[in-house]
């Protein structure tokens, strides 16, 4: 049920050159394979020390996009992603790219991925600009929060070593 519904909204029912005087939207084949066969789905624990969890929200229109990454701690690169997203097929599709993109990069290197390089990847038309910006936003996120347990890890280490050598 849900897949036939999802496939009349992105334009893979039936097709009738005209309905009612409204064409059908047809999305990207790109949207269509990433929304059918989404990539890294699924979640890490929050809690380890090595993943970064990167959770936003369009409240106008109820997309919600989790997006979580693995760290090597020593050389600073993305060993993993993943993601969960309650949305429409673009917000999934934005997702699954962008975990595809940042696996083997620098932190630094993915904090330069632009919301309308994701677009533009997709195609996606300019009413769903705002799923390429919660992806954006969601890398963003999830890179700010390794940075905060890295640097909280760092601080509660040098307390330690501190109270030892006292």
């Amino acid at each position: 049920m849900l897949r036939h519904v999802g496939n009349r909204i992105l334009g893979l029912g039936q097709r009738s050159p005209v309905t009612r005087g409204v064409l059908p939207r047809l999305y990207h084949e790109r949207v269509v394979d990433h929304y059918n066969n989404p990539r890294n789905v699924g979640s890490f624990d929050k809690n380890d020390p090595t993943v970064g969890t990167g959770l936003v929200g369009a409240p106008a229109c109820g997309d919600v996009m989790k997006l979580q990454i693995k760290v090597d701690e020593q050389t600073g690169k993305i060993t993993d992603a993943c993601f969960k997203t309650f949305g429409c097929g673009s917000a999934i599709a934005s997702s699954s790219v962008a975990t595809e993109w940042v696996k083997g990069r620098q932190m630094e290197e993915v904090l330069s991925i632009k919301n309308t390089e994701i677009a533009k990847h997709l195609s996606l038309p300019p009413v769903k600009l705002h799923c390429s910006m919660l992806a954006e936003d969601a890398i963003k996120a999830a890179v700010k929060d390794y940075e905060v347990k890295k640097a909280k890890s760092n601080d509660n280490a040098e307390n330690a070593s501190t109270v030892k050598a006292a």
